[in-house]
């Protein structure tokens, strides 16, 4: 099972090296919305531009919908198509944050090995524009 998850990611890195695209650092950021209106609105339009398009860069990937979590921080995450049960290769999440002297928000973080690929950048461009309510494909 190691050896598969060993060649997995290795020719996951091997097909990143080949597409343009910079790496990403994890992204955290804030926002005024509801943790699970952002993570449904993101969420959503990661299906329609990574998926429903049928986009090269995410053939490899699924999308695991957890924004209903009952942990209470609404997230996806992005596994290997051919094992969903597989470790997660990126997780976006919302989580509700702050007090009655900061006032309350929203922190936004993605985090996973995926970012450290050449597709990084733009998952979090993407991230980004879609949280900030513009769901446009890239």
């Amino acid at each position: 099972m190691r050896n598969h998850l060993a060649v997995f990611v290795l020719a996951t890195a091997a097909l990143a090296g080949c597409q343009a695209g910079k790496p990403s650092d994890p992204l955290s950021l804030n926002t005024k919305s509801d943790p699970t209106d952002t993570m449904v609105v993101v969420a959503q339009a990661a299906q329609k531009c990574w998926f429903k398009t049928k986009d090269p860069a995410f053939t490899q990937y699924r999308l695991a919908n957890e924004v209903n979590a009952p942990a209470g921080r609404p997230r996806f995450l992005l596994v290997p198509r051919r094992n969903p049960g597989g470790l997660p290769l990126l997780v976006v999440q919302a989580e509700n944050k702050g007090d009655a002297a900061t006032g309350n928000y929203t922190n936004i973080q993605t985090f996973g090995p995926i970012l450290s690929t050449p597709v990084g950048e733009r998952i979090t461009n993407d991230v980004k524009r879609w949280s900030g309510g513009n769901t446009a494909c890239a």
